[in-house]
């Protein structure tokens, strides 16, 4: 899917529903703490109006979240998205690595912020997914969804990743990709041959962008 493509595809998806699965999707995927847990019924309200194929794989993430202590969450979000590589939260690294071709490509997200009127804090990468749909719930759809599109791959190997994890967070993930177009052709091919070889090795290095640790509970 072209550029092109990707923006036509882009403006049907943007409805109402899946801003609302991007926005909760954002807020469950994120470092969980207690003012996450205090959110929860808010969430679940949301949730239960969804179609049902969102509602159930989301109100899966809820009820885990809202079941398990807060620390043992914690414990097993770092466990799952800072010490696997294949369950990476955040989208350049599927397509570049740790390499500095992974600069350009986050370049790409800031400007499509900054034109969107929205400025990053300094410490947050605009390629962490939690950003990306946080943008397309409330920013700007259209441009939210192409992003996504844009690294349809690595969502997918994510989303794979997880499931065969058996982390409680692919369901995000399975709702997520639920709201983009099948996979098809070109797409899967990319997203076959990203699961057999991974993200490309570090060349020389990108310290600038290196992918931030969680500190704990």
């Amino acid at each position: 899917m072209n550029r092109v493509e990707r923006g036509r595809a882009a403006k049907r998806l943007a409805t109402d529903e899946h801003a609302a699965v991007h926005r909760v999707a954002a807020l469950l995927l994120d470092y969980p703490d207690e003012e996450l847990v205090a959110q929860l019924p808010a969430i679940h309200e949301v949730v239960s109006g969804m179609s049902a194929r969102f509602r159930d794989p989301l109100t899966r993430l809820v009820s885990h979240l809202a079941r398990v202590d807060v620390r043992e969450a914690a414990a097993h979000y770092v466990a799952t998205f800072d010490h696997r590589k294949r369950c990476c939260l955040f989208l350049t690294y599927y397509a570049h690595g740790d390499t500095r071709n992974r600069g350009v490509a986050l370049v790409t997200f800031k400007q499509a912020y900054r034109a969107a009127g929205v400025e990053l804090a300094q410490d947050e990468l605009p390629d962490h997914l939690c950003v990306v749909l946080e943008f397309a719930a409330t920013t700007d759809r259209v441009e939210g969804i192409r992003l996504l599109l844009a690294h349809r791959a690595g969502l997918e190997l994510l989303r794979i990743a997880l499931l065969e994890a058996r982390s409680p967070y692919a369901d995000a993930l399975v709702a997520v990709c639920g709201t983009l177009p099948p996979l098809e052709g070109d797409e899967l091919e990319a997203v076959a041959r990203l699961a057999a070889d991974g993200p490309p090795e570090e060349e020389v290095g990108l310290d600038p962008y290196s992918i931030p640790q969680h500190q704990g509970a």
